[in-house]
């Protein structure tokens, strides 16, 4: 392949992509492209110094970051003021009229997914920053550039911002969740979810597989001279970004109501989620006049989509008592059809909503059900209530194993490790390696032993026998002496494993520790007083612990002369150190198992948490950082690599 016919190579393979990735209009099988992609890419690896900026190889994500910069937007990206209905519709055009008359409408879809700010500098894309607080956000340019409907260069010379969000499609999105659940990854809650944490992943070739999608909405800074929105919208377009779907042109009230109908009927149909449709005045001159308020700009809106509702009856309220033992009221209704739906169970959260609603069995109710999430009551119609109305007692045992519950408002648990919702679970989180570490016990052995009835709880564990292992699909010799070898060596652990492993609400690994560094063997005979004493054990900790020992006393008490955990050592101060009596965090995928990272800054004086707050010292992030990476970014809480954290440790 010579020079010139590699660059026509690349010329044809961006056409392609584009006909693909943008007009959905596909002019190429799968397989030429292909062909003529590696023949590109061989050309590539035999003339790096040639490589095209706009080759489609370089959107194929590279080395993995430590982090993302701070980039400031050239100009401030401003959130839409919300109008929930045709009466705040009124009132915002009679303001817009107020200030600027006989003006028209440019309306398009509200996607629901993560604004992007692209920049581009004679005709090629420099950075590409998130929304941030708007006027600051993250240089995710390298993710960016895996994303196929974002083109790398541009026939427009000058500095540009292009707005837009970055979307993934339903089945696409389908598709991610199915491959996270076999992975036994979270799933993302929604499509905006899974589009906001694919485009922050610190390894672009994670964000390169998401099959993301642009959607530009609107310009920030740019010296283009049309004098209408819609028109610089088409200009845009015509540089090879995706159109967005049901674009159109308003003129008043009539006109864009009937635009928001056409755009809510149809919104299932759409290949992204919508929640709403965007109102902005089309012409140039104007939104210049009208300018900005302190929070948005006086000149566009987003007619948010309404949420679904209904009214029905509460015939019941019934308890959900899941694997970890928490207890959760569900109502019971009459059944009402939603939109091809019928409806007959409704989400109530927990006890304190429950009173603070004041909901009442036999109640008149509002559910609102959006998307496949169960429906929720927002309102109680109180003032249709009879004599029929009874109110709901709110339950003190549980209601499969009969044991007090440990209530605190918004959580209530059922504390006891032998009842039967939450025996399968207690003992999958007790050979956790956070736990006791017994190798080979996974939860679908787990399940499999308590399905057959040879465990109940954590104690029948250490009455297997190896012939009852041998009975079973999928056990060898080898496999059941290796099994029972791992839960005898689970004996004699550490104390604080030993109380981890129980799974005490509000008791972590920290906790834990704490316990057993001040108590030892004797934490079941602690006071409220003397919890309260610890260093970090607060009024819902020591509440817990008291209600659990309560409950499963005896239990402990059997448990302890089986396994024999060992009293804590008296431990040693460490020397001075950049982590000595620092509170740190530590979130993602290190080079290393994060358990013998945190033995190493717990042996240097560090107290590790599972949690940022404001008295976070340090967050040691690794890949793949998320919600923890984001929280202590918007409390200012220093966050350091997994390297820097090494060479201070250093």
């Amino acid at each position: 392949m010579t020079y010139e016919s590699y660059q026509e190579a690349v010329k044809n393979l961006n056409k392609y992509a584009y006909h693909y990735y943008v007009l959905d209009d596909p002019i190429i099988t799968d397989e030429e492209y292909d062909k003529l992609y590696h023949k590109v890419l061989a050309y590539e690896e035999q003339n790096p110094a040639y490589i095209a900026l706009d080759s489609p190889t370089q959107r194929v994500g590279g080395v993995a970051l430590e982090g993302f910069k701070k980039a400031a937007h050239l100009s401030r990206m401003w959130s839409l003021e919300d109008l929930f209905n045709s009466e705040d519709l009124r009132k915002w055009l009679e303001r817009v009229a107020k200030q600027k008359a006989n003006v028209s409408f440019y309306c398009e879809p509200k996607f629901d997914g993560a604004s992007l700010n692209l920049i581009y500098e004679n005709g090629e894309l420099k950075q590409a920053i998130t929304r941030g607080d708007g006027a600051m956000g993250e240089d995710i340019t390298q993710n960016a550039k895996t994303i196929r409907s974002i083109p790398l260069r541009i026939a427009y010379a000058q500095r540009i911002e292009i707005r837009g969000e970055v979307v993934i499609f339903k089945d696409e999105f389908e598709k991610i969740n199915l491959e996270r659940s076999r992975l036994k990854e979270s799933l993302f809650a929604n499509p905006r979810n899974a589009a906001a944490g694919s485009l922050r992943q610190l390894d672009s070739r994670i964000t390169a597989s998401r099959n993301l999608v642009f959607l530009p909405y609107g310009l920030g800074e740019n010296e283009l001279d049309q004098s209408l929105l819609s028109e610089k919208m088409a200009f845009i377009y015509s540089l090879g970004f995706k159109k967005a779907p049901l674009r159109t042109l308003a003129k008043g009230f009539d006109e864009i109501e009937e635009a928001y109908g056409t755009m809510k009927r149809e919104r299932e149909s759409f290949e992204m989620m919508l929640d709403g449709m965007v109102i902005k005045v089309n012409e140039i001159e104007a939104q210049e006049e009208m300018g900005y308020t302190v929070k948005n700009p006086r000149w566009a809106s987003a007619y948010k989509f309404p949420a679904v509702e209904k009214i029905t009856r509460i015939k019941d309220i019934v308890l959900q008592v899941g694997r970890s033992g928490a207890v959760t009221p569900v109502a019971i209704v009459e059944p009402t059809p939603i939109e091809g739906v019928v409806v007959e169970r409704a989400s109530l959260h927990n006890f304190d909503e429950i009173d603070r609603k004041d909901i009442r069995i036999g109640d008149k109710v509002i559910i609102l059900r959006s998307g496949d999430v169960i429906p929720k009551i927002v309102k109680v119609l109180s003032h249709d209530r009879g004599e029929e109305i009874r109110p709901y007692i709110r339950p003190t045992h549980c209601p499969v194993c009969g044991s007090e519950l440990l209530d605190e408002g918004a959580l209530t648990k059922c504390q006891n490790l032998e009842c039967s919702s939450r025996v399968a679970n207690s003992i999958i989180y007790f050979a956790s390696k956070a736990c006791l570490n017994i190798d080979g016990l996974g939860e679908k052995i787990v399940e499999s032993l308590f399905e057959e009835g040879l465990i109940k709880s954590v104690i029948d564990l250490y009455a297997l026998r190896s012939d009852q292992l041998l009975a079973l699909e999928g056990f060898k010799e080898k496999k059941t002496l290796k099994l029972l070898e791992a839960i005898e060596q689970s004996k004699h652990k550490e104390c604080w494993r030993f109380v981890n492993g129980l799974g005490i609400e509000h008791i972590g690994e920290v906790g834990s520790k704490s316990l057993c560094q001040h108590f030892g063997l004797g934490f079941t005979t602690a006071t409220k007083e003397e919890l309260l004493s610890i260093d970090g054990f607060g009024e819902e900790m020591a509440e817990s612990l008291l209600e659990f020992v309560r409950v499963n006393a005896a239990y402990i008490e059997r448990l302890s002369s089986v396994m024999q955990p060992k009293a804590p050592e008296a431990k040693a101060e460490a020397s001075e150190n950049p982590f000595k009596a620092k509170t740190v965090v530590l979130t993602g995928s290190m080079s290393e198992p994060r358990g013998e990272i945190k033995t190493s800054l717990e042996a240097l004086g560090a107290k590790v948490s599972g949690s940022v707050s404001k008295k976070t010292d340090y967050l040691i992030y690794g890949e793949d950082a998320g919600s923890k990476y984001d929280k202590a970014m918007s409390l200012e809480v220093p966050c350091i690599s997994e390297e820097q954290m090494r060479e201070m440790m250093a």
